[in-house]
C-alpha cells in the first residue's frame, strides 16, 4: 500500500500533455495515481498544423475555444484532471531576423511572478512528483523555455513561505522530484528508424536524424525508462482529439503500433532534482517517494 500519489504535469501548451509523457500519465491514472496537467497558456497563437482544417475560417476566428474543447477530450481519454495557468501564447517567432515577441505574452511575464501562479496550483494540489522542460524547453519555443523557468522556480518557491506567504499563496508544500521531459531522444529515434528499414518500411525519421547531425543537438541524460506501451493508443487517441494542431495520417503514426511496442516500450525522463534517495536508472518516477 502507498499514500496517495500526486504527479503534476507542467506544459506550455494544450496538445503538449498528450505529445509529452501522455501514455505515462495514462499508466499512473490506472494505478491509481492523481495526475494533473498544469497547463501555461491556451494555445491562442498555434498555427493550424492539421492541413485538412486550415483554411477554416470559424477555427481561425475562434481558435482559443477550439483549442479549450480538444483540451477537454484529451483530458477525458487520458483520465487526468487538467487546469489552466491562464497566460497568453507567445507564438513561435519566424524570420531573420526574429520578430519581437507579442506585448503580454507568457514569455514576456516576470518569470518570479509567474511561477507563483504555478505556486499556488503546486500548493493546491501537493505533488510528490513534477514532469516539465529542460531549459532548452526540449525545443526552442519560447513558452516552452518559459515553462522551464517558471517551474523551477515554483519547486522550490512552493516551500518558500518567505517569497511566497502562505496568506496569499496557500499553505506551503515541497514537491519531491522532478523532471524533464525526455521522449524525443536520439536513441529512441534511432532504434525505431533502424527498426522500419529493417522491415522493409519507409521510416519517418530519416530528417531528424539528419536535422540532429546539422544542429548538433546536445544529447540529454535519460535517467528514467518508464514501461508504459500498454498505454500507446491511449496516448494517440489524446494527441488526435487535438484535431488542429495533429494530421492523423502524418508522420506520428507511421510507425505500427506493435512494432513501437516490441523496439521502444518506455517514455523516457531526466531527473532534474531529487530530494529523497534514488537509484538510477530508474523505471519509475515515484521510485524513492513510494512508502511501504
Amino acid at each position: 500500500m502507498t499514500d496517495q500519489l500526486r504527479l503534476m504535469a507542467v506544459h506550455a501548451h494544450p496538445d503538449d500533455e498528450s505529445s509529452k509523457g501522455a501514455a505515462t500519465m495514462a499508466k499512473y491514472v490506472s494505478e491509481g495515481v492523481d495526475v494533473l496537467v498544469v497547463t501555461c497558456t491556451g494555445g491562442e497563437r498555434g498555427s493550424i498544423l492539421n492541413p485538412k482544417l486550415q483554411g477554416d475560417t470559424y477555427i481561425e476566428e475562434h481558435i482559443h475555444e477550439v483549442r479549450k474543447k480538444e483540451m477537454d477530450e484529451a483530458r477525458e481519454i487520458l483520465g487526468v484532471r487538467q487546469e489552466w495557468l491562464g497566460f497568453i501564447d507567445s507564438g513561435l517567432p519566424e524570420g531573420d531576423p526574429l520578430p519581437p515577441l507579442p506585448e503580454g505574452c507568457f514569455a514576456l511575464e516576470d518569470v518570479d511572478k509567474a511561477a507563483g501562479e504555478l505556486v499556488r496550483k503546486i500548493r493546491a494540489f501537493r505533488p510528490q512528483v513534477i514532469t516539465t522542460y529542460d531549459e532548452n524547453g526540449g525545443y526552442p519555443h519560447p513558452d516552452h523555455i518559459m515553462t522551464h523557468k517558471i517551474s523551477m522556480v515554483a519547486f522550490e518557491g512552493a516551500a518558500d513561505t518567505e517569497k511566497y506567504p502562505e496568506a496569499e499563496f496557500g499553505p506551503a508544500w515541497q514537491p519531491l522530484k522532478l523532471y524533464y521531459n525526455q521522449g524525443f531522444n536520439r536513441p529512441r529515434t534511432e532504434a525505431l528508424h533502424k527498426a522500419m528499414l529493417e522491415r522493409g518500411l519507409e521510416s519517418p525519421y530519416g530528417d531528424w536524424l539528419k536535422r540532429w547531425d546539422e544542429f548538433e543537438r546536445v544529447e540529454r541524460t535519460l535517467t528514467t525508462h518508464v514501461p508504459c506501451a500498454d498505454f500507446f493508443e491511449i496516448r494517440d487517441k489524446a494527441l488526435i482529439a487535438h484535431a488542429t494542431q495533429i494530421d492523423p495520417d502524418g508522420g506520428w503514426f507511421r510507425v505500427p503500433m506493435e512494432l513501437q511496442k516490441e523496439v521502444w516500450p518506455t517514455e523516457e525522463y531526466e531527473l532534474a532534482k531529487s530530494l529523497v534517495d534514488t537509484s538510477l536508472p530508474e523505471d519509475d518516477l515515484f521510485a524513492g517517494v513510494r512508502r511501504p
